[in-house]
C-alpha cells in the first residue's frame, strides 16, 4: 500500500519534515498507477497525520511534533465533558467522514476550483442553482433552476425571506410551538410574532383563519413535515386548506421543509405546491448531509427573486461558492441520495430505541424522525425536567424554549436522537426514564 510505504519512509527519515512530495501525476508515472490512486494514498497519509496538502503548493511531510491523526467527524475526545447532548437536531456523521475528505481533495484538483475562488453573481452560479433545483425537485418535481436563490443555510434563508417579504412591526404567524430560530429572528428584525394553535396534525386551519382576520399578518412560517418540536405531519387536505386561506387573506407562506427528506414515501406535497404564487419553499443540506455544509435553497415566485437576491447580498454578500460547489457535487453525484437513505435508516433504528426505553410514556414521533417530543407526566414541568436531566448528564430542550408567546404553557421536552452513539443514546434515554419514573423528581437534585 502506497500510504504504508510513505509512513515507513517518513518514520525512517528517508523523507524529511517539510519535504515536498512528488505531484500526483509524477508519482503516478513512476509507480505506473493512476493519479487518483496517488491522491487516495496522500489522503490516507493525511488522515494518519503524516502529510498535509496545500492548495497551489503541493503535499508536504509534517514535522514530527505535529503528527497526530485527526479525529473523525463527531469523535469525542477525553477533554469533552461528560454530558450526552440530546439538545441539538443534526444528522448522524457515521457515513460522512470518508466522503467529505475525498470531496475536498477532488475539488482541490478539479477544474471547478478557479470558479469557486471568486465572487459570484447575484443568487449564485447557474450550476449551483441547477444543483439546488435538482434537490428541490425531490419534493417539487417541476422546480426550475432560474427560481432558485442560494443562501448560507436554512436560518439565513429564513432571515432573507422574512426581511424581503415583511417590514418592521408586521405580524408574522407561526405554530404556537415553533423552532426557536424563528423566535429570535422575528424579535431581532422587529416583527411581531403570533403563535397559532396546533394539534397532533400541525397548524389548525380554523385558528389560522381567525389569526388572519384579527392580526392581518404579512407572513406565515410553517413546518408541515416533522414539525419542530412536536413532530407532526400535516395531512394533504389541511395543507390545501391553509394555502387557500393564505390566498384569501393575501398572506405569504414560508414553507420550511428542512425535514421533508426524512419521509421515505411522502404522502403529501409541500404546502407551497398548493399556492406557488405566494410561497417560498425553503430547504438546506445542514440536516440531511452535514451541519457545516451551510448551503440552503429558496424556491420562490419570479416576482420575488430580485428582492431575495438583494437581501442575500445585503446580509452576507454571497453564500460561499466553495460550499456551494461541495453541495452541488454531493447532489449531482448521487451521493446525496445515498446519504439521505443512510440518515433515514439510522433515524429509524434510533426511534426503535426510544420505543424500547420510553415506550410507556406519551411520545410524539415519526418512524424516521431525528427527534421526539416527550409529554411529561405530572408533577414534572418542562423547565424543571430539563434542568434535572442536565444535572444527570443528559441535555434536552425544555418546551418553554419553543413558545412563540409566553401566554400559553408547555408540558413537553424535545429529545434529539442523532448526535451520540447508539450506546450513549440508550444510556441517556435510560437515565431520562429513571427520572420520569420517580414519584418525586426533586429527590434527584
Amino acid at each position: 500500500m502506497i500510504a504504508d510505504a510513505l509512513e515507513q519512509d517518513i518514520n525512517s527519515g528517508r523523507l524529511q519534515p517539510d519535504e515536498r512530495l512528488p505531484t500526483l501525476k509524477d508519482l503516478a508515472g513512476t509507480l505506473k498507477v493512476t493519479p487518483g490512486t496517488i491522491g487516495r494514498a496522500y489522503d490516507e497519509a493525511a488522515k494518519r497525520g503524516l502529510v498535509i496538502g496545500e492548495v497551489g503548493r503541493g503535499t508536504f511531510v509534517l514535522p514530527a511534533q505535529t503528527k497526530a491523526a485527526p479525529r473523525a467527524i463527531g469523535e469525542r475526545s477525553p477533554e469533552d465533558n461528560a454530558q450526552i447532548d440530546l439538545s441539538i437536531i443534526k444528522p448522524s456523521d457515521a457515513d460522512i467522514d470518508g466522503w467529505l475528505r475525498q470531496s475536498i481533495i477532488e475539488l482541490a484538483h478539479s477544474a471547478d476550483l478557479g470558479r469557486v475562488m471568486d465572487y459570484t453573481s447575484d443568487g449564485g452560479h447557474a450550476v449551483h442553482k441547477q444543483a439546488g433545483a435538482r434537490w428541490v425537485q425531490r419534493s417539487l418535481p417541476d422546480a426550475t433552476w432560474q427560481q432558485i436563490v442560494l443562501t448560507s443555510g436554512a436560518q439565513h434563508g429564513l432571515l432573507v425571506a422574512i426581511s424581503s417579504l415583511s417590514k418592521t412591526n408586521d405580524v408574522i404567524l407561526c405554530e404556537e410551538h415553533c423552532y426557536p430560530g424563528i423566535i429570535s429572528l422575528a424579535h431581532s428584525l422587529d416583527r411581531r410574532l403570533q403563535g397559532v394553535q396546533i394539534d397532533e396534525f400541525g397548524l389548525l386551519p380554523e385558528a389560522f383563519r381567525a389569526a388572519c382576520v384579527e392580526h392581518r399578518p404579512a407572513l406565515l412560517i410553517c413546518v408541515t413535515t416533522h414539525q419542530n418540536p412536536t413532530n407532526s405531519i400535516m395531512p394533504p387536505e389541511r395543507r390545501e386548506a391553509i394555502a387557500q386561506i393564505a390566498r384569501e387573506h393575501d398572506v405569504f407562506i414560508i414553507d420550511d421543509d428542512i425535514y421533508g427528506f426524512l419521509e421515505v414515501q411522502p404522502a403529501s406535497k409541500p404546502i407551497s405546491a398548493y399556492a406557488p404564487e405566494r410561497s417560498i419553499y425553503l430547504t438546506s443540506l445542514s440536516k440531511s448531509i452535514l451541519p457545516a455544509l451551510r448551503i440552503g435553497y429558496l424556491y420562490a415566485p419570479p416576482e420575488t427573486l430580485s428582492r431575495l437576491s438583494s437581501m442575500v447580498r445585503s446580509s452576507v454578500w454571497m453564500p460561499s461558492p466553495m460550499m456551494a460547489q461541495l453541495a452541488s457535487n454531493v447532489i449531482c453525484s448521487g451521493m446525496g441520495e445515498r446519504l439521505v437513505k443512510a440518515q433515514q435508516d439510522e433515524a429509524a433504528a434510533r426511534q426503535r430505541l426510544v420505543k424500547e426505553v420510553l415506550g410507556s410514556y406519551r411520545i410524539c414521533s415519526q418512524p424516521n424522525s431525528f427527534h421526539v417530543w416527550l409529554a411529561l407526566p405530572e408533577p414534572s414541568t418542562c423547565d424543571e425536567f430539563a434542568t434535572l436531566a442536565r444535572a444527570h448528564g443528559v441535555m434536552v430542550v425544555s418546551g418553554s424554549q419553543f413558545l412563540a408567546q409566553r401566554t400559553i404553557a408547555s408540558n413537553g421536552v424535545r429529545i434529539a436522537l442523532m448526535s451520540p452513539s447508539r450506546a450513549e443514546l440508550k444510556f441517556a434515554l435510560t437515565t431520562l426514564a429513571s427520572l420520569l419514573a420517580s414519584p418525586e423528581p426533586r429527590l434527584f437534585y
